[in-house]
């Protein structure tokens, strides 16, 4: 395990470092790293300034933080996937398919097109995002228990019937909306992208991820039981009804501040726990860090490929993580040896 950590902590740095590089204006390596030191306070003064203007803009005012963006979406994503996987035990379960994200979404181009929420300021975005999955995370688990209780398929259908009816009152809300330069912008966000990448808007994001990550962490034992089903749970001492709430909040939050930054990118949350789980295991106090870090190595690359792809126009991330997630979302459904947790069944 440590041994994994280390490795994927390398991969990261070496994934930041070259993304930084790759674009319309190449830049050396050891340039990213120059130019990151000399904006750190105590280091700076050992820093020896040998390149230009335009690469101090493009490295640390640009791609930079677009790239740490994508590391914190990226990590995220897999995070909230995780978490949904555990609260829901449906191994197809991630917050783009349940139509979490269209909730967020919705709340998200209400703020955007119509400035809703805007006593709460500069964190209108994030809070109608929030709401907006919570409110949907929360009509989800009501419709998939009515006349009992909830079953993989039931909750499925209640996540594909909620997402479908929150996407057109997005759509509905865009058709409506006097602006028609902010119509493209959305369009555009809800395909998911990291283009408004800014080191104002790091902090929040990132902080929120690392506290929902500990917080999950110290749950991991919960985690574990609840795979077991919440009856399991709770004779291994889980208080089941206080927990799912728990994990409703961090799947909500996670989801909303994720979508308020980056739009909606999908299947991120539903391929990064798969893959973990085949390498490290059922355990959560493996799966949540090992997640984090792939998911944020992937969406880094996703990025770049984004960018790159059809330069100078930029691809919405969405689309590169679809078709990745497309195919692999059939792979699982007809791999017939894989079982939630990653042992064959």
């Amino acid at each position: 395990m440590p041994f994994i950590i280390v490795a994927l902590l390398i991969g990261l740095v070496v994934s930041i470092t070259f993304a930084v590089t790759l674009g319309s204006v190449e830049i050396k390596p050891a340039t990213v790293w120059k130019i990151a030191l000399a904006n750190l306070p105590l280091v700076n003064q050992w820093v020896e300034v040998d390149w230009s203007k335009g690469e101090q803009t493009i490295i640390w005012d640009i791609r930079f933080p677009r790239v740490l963006l994508g590391a914190v979406v990226g990590a995220g994503l897999s995070v909230v996937g995780v978490a949904i996987q555990s609260l829901v035990r449906n191994s197809l379960a991630d917050p783009y398919i349940l139509g979490v994200s269209s909730g967020a979404s919705a709340g998200a181009t209400l703020v955007i097109l119509f400035g809703a929420f805007s006593m709460y300021g500069q964190f209108a975005l994030s809070f109608g995002a929030f709401t907006g999955s919570l409110v949907s995370i929360l009509l989800i688990f009501t419709l998939s228990r009515i006349g009992g209780q909830n079953s993989t398929v039931r909750l499925l259908m209640a996540g594909i019937a909620i997402s479908a009816i929150l996407s057109a009152i997005t759509s509905l809300i865009i058709f409506s909306a006097p602006n028609e330069h902010g119509i493209r912008s959305v369009l555009f966000w809800m395909s998911g992208s990291l283009a408004g990448g800014k080191w104002e808007y790091l902090t929040i994001p990132t902080l929120i991820v690392v506290i929902c990550l500990i917080v999950l962490l110290a749950q991991y034992r919960s985690l574990n039981a609840m795979l077991m089903g919440e009856e399991s749970a709770g004779t291994l001492g889980v208080n089941t009804v206080q927990f799912r709430k728990l994990l409703l909040v961090v799947t909500a939050l996670l989801t909303g501040v994720i979508v308020s930054i980056s739009g909606s990118i999908g299947f991120v949350g539903l391929m990064m726990p798969h893959i973990v789980r085949v390498i490290v295991g059922s355990d959560h106090r493996r799966v949540l860090p090992v997640s984090a870090l792939f998911g944020a190595i992937f969406l880094i690359w996703a990025d770049v490929i984004a960018r790159l792809a059809f330069a100078p126009e930029e691809l919405p991330i969405g689309i590169i993580t679809a078709l990745c997630g497309g195919p692999f979302f059939i792979w699982l459904m007809m791999r017939s040896s894989y079982s939630f947790g990653g042992s064959g069944r």
